[in-house]
This record gives structure tokens, C-alpha cells and sequence, in this order.
């Protein structure tokens, strides 16, 4: 568990299935575009429930890691951050993150992005972290430089959202300075 000084960020738990699911239900036009398979993926209660369990197995596999960043004085499901495509041979990942539409512009995410990169550089001795967004996703780009990530080069045809044409995306990279 990660504690910043308005957000908890820590593991999905059994008990998080209907509060996710509802989450994701409430913000589901805003994830459509780029968060498909995790719409998707928590459409029910029990595709929630299937989806936190699916996660934790992930976590103990060291495959993906999935956080809920949680707002501290309720402790209720605000957004997800995880680290992804895990390459444990040059030591890079990847993060996404989405936030409910009522935290937005608010700084949480960077903050998220913040810890939990620490997270990956001293608990999982991660060398890389990347973040790929669409450059019309202003914000996710804000979180990106507001972070320190670098802008690296566009990666063209990187992302097909569902019905639409493949985009291009940018890439964006910090490197632990350890």
C-alpha cells in the first residue's frame, strides 16, 4: 500500500468487485475508447469479481501489477494505475491509468504516477518506465510531462480502439536515475 497525502494506492481486493464495478460503469463512456477489455472486462459484478482475481494472479505471476488509487478520506475506488508489459529482461514497463471523470484535472493522477513509479523502481527494480498516449488525450499527456517522462517518438498504427482505425501514439519515458 502507497500512501500520498489525499490518495491510497494498493492492490484490488475481493471485497473492491461491486464498488469497481460500479466505477467503471459510471465512467464507462470516458474508458470506451482506451480502456475497452477493462470495461469490458468489469461490465457485471461478477466479471468484476472474475476480473480482481484475475489481477491478483497476475500480481503473484509478476506478469502485471494493478492498483486502485483509492481517495483517502473515503477510501472509495477513484481511478486505476498498473504496470504492464513487463519485459523483466531490460527491466521496463509500462503504466496506464484512468481516473473517474469527478477527479479529473486535479493532479491525482501525476501524484499516482509519481508513487507508483517508485514503487516500480525500489520494490520491482523496474529500469524504465513508459507511458503511451494519443495526442489528443490532453490530460494522459499532462500526467506524462508533469511526471518527468520524456517524450520519445510517435509509434505509428500502436493502438486500434474498437471499430476505428489503428492510431498513432506517443511515446514517453522516465529512467530511474539511480
Amino acid at each position: 500500500m502507497i500512501i500520498t497525502e489525499n490518495l491510497i494506492i494498493d492492490k484490488l481486493k475481493a471485497t473492491d468487485a461491486n464498488e469497481l464495478h460500479l466505477f467503471i460503469i459510471d465512467n464507462a463512456e470516458r474508458f470506451r475508447r482506451f480502456f475497452p477489455l477493462t470495461l469490458s472486462s468489469n461490465a457485471t459484478f461478477e466479471k468484476s469479481a472474475a476480473y480482481i482475481e484475475i489481477k491478483e494472479k497476475e500480481i503473484q505471476q509478476k506478469v502485471n501489477y494493478t492498483f486502485a488509487i483509492r481517495e483517502i478520506e473515503s477510501q472509495k475506488i477513484i481511478g486505476l494505475i498498473i504496470i504492464k508489459k513487463i519485459d523483466w529482461t531490460i527491466r521496463i514497463g509500462e503504466l496506464a491509468y484512468c481516473i473517474g471523470s469527478n477527479f479529473e484535472g486535479k493532479g491525482l493522477v501525476t501524484k499516482a504516477v509519481k508513487a507508483i513509479s517508485d514503487f516500480a523502481y525500489n520494490e520491482l527494480d523496474l529500469k524504465t518506465l513508459q507511458i503511451i498516449a494519443h495526442k489528443t488525450n490532453l490530460g494522459s499527456v499532462k500526467v506524462a510531462q508533469n511526471s518527468s517522462f520524456i517524450w520519445k517518438k510517435t509509434l505509428l498504427n500502436e493502438f486500434t480502439p474498437t471499430n476505428e482505425l489503428p492510431l498513432d501514439m506517443e511515446l514517453y519515458e522516465h529512467t530511474n536515475e539511480k
